[in-house]
């Protein structure tokens, strides 16, 4: 047996190689010699999730072979072992599009994924030979399919209904649902699809109710029979042991919890979170504790708690997960774990709910206090951190971002800062049931100076929407983009006035086939977030709809999420936006087509749906005190889908041990003279309620749940309620970049400089591609020339700004005619400060120096940042009062930009010449990109200063990361089962004028 230097220089020192000898038969076939490694290896990529369930199979002669089943779309992938520890791609330094049937070299090391791109659904065979000593090779070749016979999943049936719905190119696609025996207690359903599904497989899908769980009987047998699917798909998603690659190397961890979906075997904080506060908390409140108690870490063990960090001694917090730049705090949106907790504390009776609410106090205030620390402005009020759940950098943030991530994490997003804002007020709610006063005074407190903040920053009145995001620093505008998830929060949290809402709901863009999760698209990019309808978000501009009474962005979501679940047989993660389909192929640019990952029965789509089914048709609403019922049944709802029913039933919903049935008589019915279906847009008022056959409000307290085990409603629906809402319709060809709905290209500023008269010369290049764009010129944020061509242009000096030393910077956007807006460039300021590099004899450290090297090629402090570790910058002199930012110039090579849990963050202090403290806060240096060759030399997050003219020392001290908690001493990159990593290579400091 060889063994081939690639693998030895790979794998030798993980000892991941059997030993290079003589081969040893195979047992039973002498032809086949002991495989050449002992660890196996996977095809890893978007049409598995990135997971491992396409191995590698040794087939002998150094040959191994794994054959994948892969849909249409430009798939990414990487060959990798279960815990990454290592990666083979084409090319370890940039993305390679890979043909069939021609062979390709490998390297090793971190890098771009490699992708294929199929125009057929099939099997593919990928090849690895690594029989030669130098160099394994790769090879990927189309299967011939064995055509199978056809199955008619409907046959013998006793119902069918077929429903058809309009493609986006003028087809129709077909789905029928089927059922055995209609009056079965627990029915078993098919259905059958015509479109061309995400993943390769048979047309069709069976499933069951299941005795004692939910079931709908409402005379559609579609809607039945999707409510039955989507129980069944939290049924699959309800497991007993979790594995990711990332933790544990791949081992099964022991869990009764919720995994994210079929391709993602894991509980992320995010996902759970929506998707129990959308449906699955009232169906599975221990499941979903014990998924929200999965994502609590404390410290781990020998971590002593930093004087600077906030909380209680064990550290007991809410996770982030993995992430941009290693996640938290670059990334803040843990705090949606307030959603799931909230939704499960309402459900619980009061014994179970006082253990579970001491708990999550315990973690939100250790959680609070710490993100005050590290991600509060308190110069706007806001918090920073990534947009929740658009977590893929490139996708939403400007080009340039990847090499700029304390950008983004100084940036502040709509959607974050109104979970941060729930989180105070549960937190705040907690407080005072458990005694603790003062304590929800003051989140309270910090509640309403936040829904202030996000109102006056992020509001937009030119166009009636919410901003999804500022700029970061050196800029802070609030940009012209949008996303749906965080207007809905805005409109649910009661942070928007009913006005606002009324007026954000009607101006959000819709396509034919929903709401995109953001707005306008981005340019050369893939489909992922970009140019897609996720379906729990469109399950959450449903809530706002209904909490706004818009009507048609009510119906519009219904059709979303009842459409997207019909025709691909699953509630999947995500739909390209203007097609609705699971996979859009780009043909003119494959790698643009998408999305590029999909899973089906992703947990928060399956949430989502259960939800809008439960919470919104029926209007099941679970209160601390009780229920509420307020069904939300549109005009069009009626006519559409439960035409010729004269009711409605939800039976089964368990409640603290209680059976509840709802039943829904609809006008038109035996039972009133109504409006009938197919009346003007409006919903259905609700005439009456009955409980357990006597007249009863709305609402029920608990104390009504009497010792009887089955309990009913009885709803009589009223006359429509007509209501004429405005939603903004948008159309365009799936396959032309429109500028009505794509955003234009960045420009770049090229300089700011001033001239000799003492006029500052901005000049800026064209980098939108299209002749019909203008452009805007930003100062410190604010706009102070609108209208401009590509060039340099004279800017009148400032009359007034809030530093003495008066800090220009500068950043330009790009305005096509329809008003769809850039991202801003990377600004430049007009003063680039002092920079004192850690060669100067100012700089004192503990460690020391390292000289230049082929990857840093100016001296640096080498992996700085332990916890003894010391560093000081004495006497720095400012000759001028003033705002200033400090950053620290650092390289962090301990993961690429989108993985890992090691982002720096450390804590920036700094004295007067009497050694006072004037001035102190967090600073995050978060990862780079990581790849071999040449580091990036990147400069930190600021903290922002107001100091007199003097002489100052600057002290950087411990904070945490999330490597230092308890959970992570599974996960198998830096941070994790080595030890907690909060360290970087420290270049310089920098010191300029801010504002």
């Amino acid at each position: 047996m060889f063994c081939p230097k690639i693998v030895l220089l790979a794998l030798a020192a993980a000892g991941l190689l059997m030993a290079c000898a003589a081969p040893e038969p195979a047992a039973g076939v002498d032809s086949i010699e002991a495989a050449p490694l002992d660890r196996d290896v996977y095809v890893r990529g978007t049409f598995n999730g990135w997971g491992t369930a396409d191995r590698f199979d040794y087939v002998g002669a150094g040959i191994y072979q794994a054959t994948v089943k892969v849909s249409p779309g430009a798939h990414g992938f990487k060959v990798a072992p279960a815990d990454w520890s290592f990666e083979w791609l084409v090319d370890a330094s940039d993305g390679v599009a890979v043909n069939t049937d021609k062979a390709y070299p490998l390297a090793s090391g971190k890098g771009p994924e490699d992708f294929f791109v199929v125009a057929q659904s099939g099997s593919y065979q990928f090849r690895l030979d690594i029989t030669d000593r130098q160099q394994p090779i790769l090879s990927i070749s189309q299967q011939r399919d064995v055509k199978k016979q056809y199955i008619d999943p409907h046959k013998d049936h006793q119902q069918r209904q077929q429903v058809d719905y309009s493609t986006f190119d003028q087809k129709t696609e077909t789905v029928i649902f089927s059922v055995e025996d209609m009056d079965a207690d627990e029915r078993h359903y098919s259905q059958s699809s015509t479109m061309t599904l995400r993943d390769p497989g048979a047309q069709f899908i069976r499933y069951q109710e299941v005795s004692g769980q939910p079931k709908t009987r409402t005379g559609s047998l579609a809607f039945d029979a999707l409510f039955a699917m989507s129980m069944n798909e939290m049924r699959q998603d309800s497991v007993s042991h979790l594995r990711d690659g990332n933790y544990s190397n791949g081992r099964e961890i022991s869990c009764d919890c919720f995994e994210t979906g079929e391709k993602w075997h894991f509980v992320w904080t995010r996902d759970l979170s929506y998707a129990a506060d959308l449906g699955l908390a009232l169906l599975d409140p221990q499941r979903v504790r014990n998924s929200l108690e999965f994502k609590l870490s404390g410290y781990r063990d020998g971590i002593l708690k930093s004087a600077v960090v906030a909380g209680t001694a064990d550290g007991l917090q809410i996770m982030q997960d993995t992430g941009s730049g290693g996640s938290w705090p670059v990334s803040t949106d843990r705090v949606t774990w307030v959603f799931g907790a909230a939704a499960v504390l309402k459900t619980l009776d009061q014994e179970s709910r006082q253990g579970f609410a001491r708990q999550a106090l315990k973690a939100l205030g250790n959680t609070i206090e710490n993100d005050r620390l590290a991600a509060f402005d308190p110069r706007d009020g806001l918090y920073t951190g990534e947009q929740s759940f658009l977590d893929w950098r490139e996708q939403t943030y400007p080009s340039w971002i990847t090499s700029d991530l304390a950008s983004m994490a100084s940036a502040k997003a709509l959607s974050t800062n109104v979970v941060h804002f729930q989180a105070l007020m549960l937190a705040a709610e907690l407080a005072d049931e458990m005694g603790q006063q003062p304590v929800a005074l003051k989140y309270r407190r910090w509640a309403g100076e936040l829904k202030q903040a996000i109102n006056t920053v992020f509001w937009l009145d030119d166009v009636g929407l919410y901003s999804s995001l500022t700029a970061g620093h050196h800029d802070g505008a609030a940009l012209h983009k949008f996303d749906w998830l965080g207007v809905s929060l805005a409109v649910l949290s009661g942070v928007a006035s009913d006005e606002r809402a009324q007026r954000a709901l009607a101006n959000y863009p819709h396509g034919a086939m929903g709401a995109p999760v953001i707005f306008p698209q981005q340019p050369d990019t893939p489909v992922y977030h970009n140019r897609a309808i996720w379906p729990f978000v469109t399950a959450y501009g449903l809530r706002a709809a209904i909490h706004a009474g818009n009507v048609g962005v009510a119906d519009a979501a219904y059709a979303t999420l009842m459409r997207g679940a019909a025709v691909n047989l699953s509630n999947m993660e995500n739909l390209e936006w203007l097609t609705g389909q699971p996979m859009y192929l780009e043909t003119q640019n494959p790698t643009l087509s998408g999305p590029v990952i999909n899973s089906k029965r992703q947990l928060w789509s399956v949430g989502a749906y259960l939800g809008m089914v439960i919470h919104n048709v029926f209007g099941l609403q679970i209160e601390s005190g009780g229920i509420r019922v307020a069904p939300f049944i549109t005009g069009r709802l009626h006519s559409e889908v439960f035409a010729g029913s004269q009711h409605i039933e939800l039976q089964d919903i368990s409640l603290r041990g209680k059976s509840l049935t709802i039943d829904i008589y609809l006008p038109g019915s035996d039972n009133q003279t109504g409006t009938q279906a197919g009346a003007p847009q409006g919903v259905y008022s609700v005439a009456s309620v009955q409980w357990n056959g006597k007249p009863n409000g709305p609402t029920l307290d608990w104390s009504q749940f009497d010792s009887a085990k089955q309990h009913h409603l009885t709803i009589q629906l009223g006359p429509l309620v007509a209501s004429v809402q405005p939603m903004t319709q948008v159309s365009a060809d799936p396959a032309a970049k429109d500028p009505q709905v794509f955003a234009p290209r960045e420009p770049v500023l090229e300089s700011v400089v001033r001239d000799q008269q003492g006029q500052v010369l901005v000049e800026f290049s064209d980098n939108s591609g299209n002749a019909d764009a203008s452009y805007n010129l930003y100062r410190n944020g604010r706009l102070v020339r609108d209208k401009l061509a590509p060039g340099q242009h004279k800017v009148a000096a400032p009359t007034a700004l809030t530093d003495a030393r008066g800090a220009e910077c500068y950043a330009v956007e790009a305005v096509f005619a329809s008003g769809t807006h850039s991202h801003h460039s990377q600004p430049l300021c007009l003063d680039a400060g002092q920079e004192i590099p850690v060669t100067d004899r100012r700089v004192v450290s503990n460690v020391a120096l390292a000289p230049a090297n082929s990857q840093l090629g100016v001296p640096f402090i080498p992996a700085w940042g332990r916890p003894e570790d010391s560093l000081r910058v004495v006497d720095i002199s400012l000759e001028h009062k003033g705002r200033y930012s400090i950053q620290l110039k650092y390289d962090n090579a301990y993961n690429t930009i989108g993985q890992g849990i090691t982002c720096g963050v450390k804590w920036l202090r700094v004295t007067d010449h009497q050694q006072r403290p004037v001035a102190e806060g967090v600073i995050q240096l978060p990862q780079g990109l990581g790849r071999e060759g040449a580091k990036p030399l990147l400069y930190s997050t600021p903290l922002s200063v107001e100091l007199e003219a003097g002489n100052y020392t600057l002290e950087v001290l411990d904070f945490y990361n999330m490597s230092y908690l308890q959970t992570n001493t599974t996960y198998s990159g830096n941070g994790g089962s080595d030890g907690a990593v909060n360290r970087f290579d420290l270049v310089a400091l920098r010191i300029q004028p801010g504002f």
